[in-house]
């Protein structure tokens, strides 16, 4: 074996183990998906002894008179008014910073920018006052209203990049056959800028999904639970936690995740390389 395949080889070995020790995790969570209570912590082996699906069907039952089924389609109702109206107003804002010369663009811009560096910490309490004086704790609003004023700026940055390496020799021509602005964005710079839009459908998804702070500040009744809050409910403080039935929910929670990063993960590595890489 030559000297370039050995390395090739140890490479690969070693990508191979760390990919190994990154899915452990997932691997015995899902191992204890369909181990008993008691076996959970007790046996190390990652094969149950005595695999049940009672976990899950425990789990689906829900907590509070309410299924799972129920805060999933929470979860992918916030989930998918967040991907509209992000891919509405994140492009739009883009669209103008990059193509269209207006005063004090950069300033904006800039303030724009400024805005990825404020902590979401900072503007909860704030926040909060406002949504609660306008009636709107314990609703969805709060989660999905503020998006459509494109408020996501790293979803306005990818996308101004992306937009900048569109020639503008295509709006010249578009504007020489007489279309509008609205025109030029709507028929021209949205279709070629699919992969970048694929890419803030796609993190708009992972970070709604997965998001739980924000969920539990503005949501209380449990008829309104996403998957996040949902999750926490079979975990007790009085020590009466369903950890069986936690995992398997957990499970079942991930799949829309891997569904969709794998249906679209070409578009997701292409509108980040395309839209961050180049300038």
């Amino acid at each position: 074996m030559g000297e370039q395949n050995r390395s090739i080889v140890i490479y690969y070995l070693f990508i191979t183990l760390f990919a190994l020790v990154m899915i452990y995790p997932l691997l015995w969570m899902t191992s204890a998906s369909f181990k008993e209570d008691v076996e959970i912590f007790q046996s190390p082996s990652l094969i149950p002894q005595n695999p049940t699906f009672n976990n899950y069907a425990y789990g689906w039952r829900g907590v509070s008179g309410y299924t799972f089924g129920r805060f999933l389609f929470n979860s992918f109702l916030i989930s998918f008014i967040g991907i509209i109206a992000n891919i509405l107003s994140c492009s739009m804002t883009a669209f103008a910073f990059a193509k269209l010369d207006f005063r004090f663009r950069n300033i904006f811009f800039a303030i724009m920018m400024i805005t990825l560096m404020l902590p979401f910490h900072v503007r909860l309490i704030p926040q909060y006052i406002i949504f609660n004086k306008m009636g709107w704790v314990d609703t969805f609003l709060p989660l999905t209203v503020p998006r459509f004023f494109a408020t996501d700026g790293f979803f306005i940055f990818l996308l101004v990049q992306f937009m900048r390496n569109i020639p503008n020799e295509i709006m010249d021509a578009a504007r020489i056959d007489g279309a509008s602005a609205w025109q030029i964005y709507a028929r021209i710079m949205m279709p070629l800028s699919t992969p970048a839009l694929v890419t803030v459908a796609i993190f708009t998804f992972i970070w709604t999904w997965n998001d739980f702070f924000s969920q539990m500040i503005y949501i209380s009744s449990p008829s309104k639970f996403t998957v996040s809050l949902a999750l926490r409910m079979f975990v007790d403080a009085t020590g009466e936690s369903s950890w069986g039935a936690l995992f398997a929910m957990s499970c079942v929670s991930l799949l829309p995740l891997f569904i969709i990063f794998i249906v679209f993960q070409r578009f997701l590595v292409e509108g980040i390389m395309m839209g961050s890489l180049k300038g």
